[in-house]
């Protein structure tokens, strides 16, 4: 499939037009969903009559956007004023949104073409794509292996070719980790860069959309389009979106990078080989790249399972069989509210709504949670320190390549520690990009990932393209 950039350029000149592309991908779609389980609604008749919206904009001689016509996978928790939007989950199984997220009316005013919503982790607590309502979607570089979660199906549609491009969320590394098991460009933006708007929550403090792409000039203008101020979000940045596209070939010279000894530890071997390699390519690019311990990401991963499940627990609340989706009757309010969670809730939802309200309830409350939110504040104050000394870190993005279907499922912990290297970011706020660097076993994509302050990003971008460049040179 052609890149986001180069089907933009032909719809406008006419070489193609945006109907073409959007049956292109249909086909596609069609061709290979039944077998990887990438959508979970394919919304043929609503991509048409956008795609022939577009096609008429051109007819007139106006021009619909920097995406123009360009077909777009929506991960399933992001609101599509009158599309199913379920977040993977039973308890919202036939809900259509009332209203748009600011992130779907933006890239619509940019000339995108929104082909359904991708299947994830339900309400994206996973890392592997398997606690969705719908069933596993499958890693399409091998289909006996999990795409990496929670924006699992968005990652799946890119890596098979669906669409060019796709949004998905990243609370933990959501995002950054299926980019990585999928040898795609994917980014966690600054914490505010992206309005919220619309995004149903799993933790509102760590939630943030981002882009997945094949190359890093796509992932950076298709963050150009949703960046930028939303008054309807509360935590929205003030200032508009950053210029990307334009810098991402400034390269690294000058920069200095740390190469962090904690966003290594217990990878695979292949995967330090890798990163070795991107500090190697780095340093030929001109950059000066140092070693660097922040110990406070050891303490990422505990911080953030009693923070995020507490958000859950509150979040989820509203999920309650009285104002929209699943309803199971019964003889009183109290009964219904717990037949329609029992049912409706799959088991990981569960585990974390539990673990959010005990960690929130009286007499553990300073122990777990307000304990938690002084780890947070100690890792952002390292992240700080980190980048008075550096411009950018460098490590892993997950321990391994893509592991087999099944084998974490049975051991919560061994499922969690997929995204030990990514959690700390979110933590603290900041920025990252994975991009894909090197092979590991069974020959499948290992992601080297990119940290940088909050605000970052154009930075980000410039260092991911050295990478890309050798990769594909």
């Amino acid at each position: 499939m052609k890149s986001a950039i180069d089907i933009a350029n032909d719809v406008r000149t006419g070489a193609t037009t945006a109907v073409a592309e959007a049956e292109r991908s249909l086909a596609a779609i069609r061709s290979r969903n039944e077998e990887l389980n990438v959508f979970v609604h394919v919304d043929d008749e609503g991509a048409l009559e956008t795609a022939q919206r577009v096609d008429a904009q051109i007819a007139r001689g106006e021009d619909p956007g920097a995406l123009a016509g360009v077909p777009l996978a929506l991960k399933d928790n992001l609101c599509h004023v009158g599309k199913l939007t379920t977040a993977g989950s039973r308890i919202l199984e036939g809900w259509r949104s009332p209203y748009s997220a600011t992130v779907v009316n933006l890239v619509l005013k940019a000339g995108a073409v929104p082909m359904g919503k991708t299947n994830m982790d339900e309400f994206a607590m996973g890392s592997s794509t398997e606690t969705s309502y719908y069933g596993p979607t499958r890693n399409p570089l091998d289909p006996a292996r999990v795409p990496g979660g929670s924006s699992g199906g968005s990652a799946a549609a890119v890596a098979a070719d669906m669409t060019p491009i796709a949004l998905g969320s990243d609370t933990g590394g959501s995002i950054r980790q299926p980019a990585a098991l999928c040898g795609l460009v994917g980014v966690k933006p600054t914490y505010g860069l992206v309005s919220r708007f619309g995004l149903i929550a799993f933790a509102s403090s760590l939630d943030q959309i981002g882009p997945f792409a094949k190359n890093v000039t796509d992932a950076a203008l298709l963050l150009e389009v949703i960046a930028g101020h939303d008054p309807r979000d509360s935590t929205s940045l003030p200032e508009g979106a950053p210029s990307l596209v334009a810098g991402v070939d400034a390269g690294v010279a000058g920069k200095r990078i740390g190469l962090v000894r904690e966003l290594l530890e217990g990878a695979d071997d292949d995967v330090v080989a890798a990163v070795g390699r991107a500090r190697e390519v780095l340093t030929e690019a001109g950059a000066t790249v140092v070693d660097l311990s922040i110990p406070e990401c050891r303490l990422g991963l505990s911080a953030y399972y009693l923070i995020a499940p507490a958000e859950a627990s509150s979040n989820l609340a509203r999920f309650d069989g009285v104002r929209y989706g699943l309803r199971v009757d019964a003889d009183d309010v109290a009964a219904m509210n717990e037949a329609t969670r029992t049912l409706g809730f799959g088991a990981e939802v569960k585990r974390r709504i539990m673990l959010g309200t005990y960690a929130l309830s009286a007499g553990y409350y300073d122990a777990y949670y307000g304990q938690a939110l002084k780890v947070r504040t100690q890792m952002i104050n390292a992240f700080h320190r980190a980048y008075d000394q550096v411009d950018l870190l460098l490590g892993a993005t997950a321990p391994s390549v893509a592991f087999k279907f099944g084998e974490k499922t049975s051991n919560p912990l061994a499922m969690y520690l997929s995204d030990v290297f990514t959690i700390p970011t979110n933590l603290a706020g900041d920025a990252a990009i994975s991009v894909p660097f090197g092979r590991g076993e069974g020959d499948l994509p290992i992601g080297v990932q990119l940290l940088g302050p909050g605000r970052s990003e154009a930075q980000l971008f410039a260092a991911a393209r050295v990478l890309e460049v050798e990769q594909t040179s």
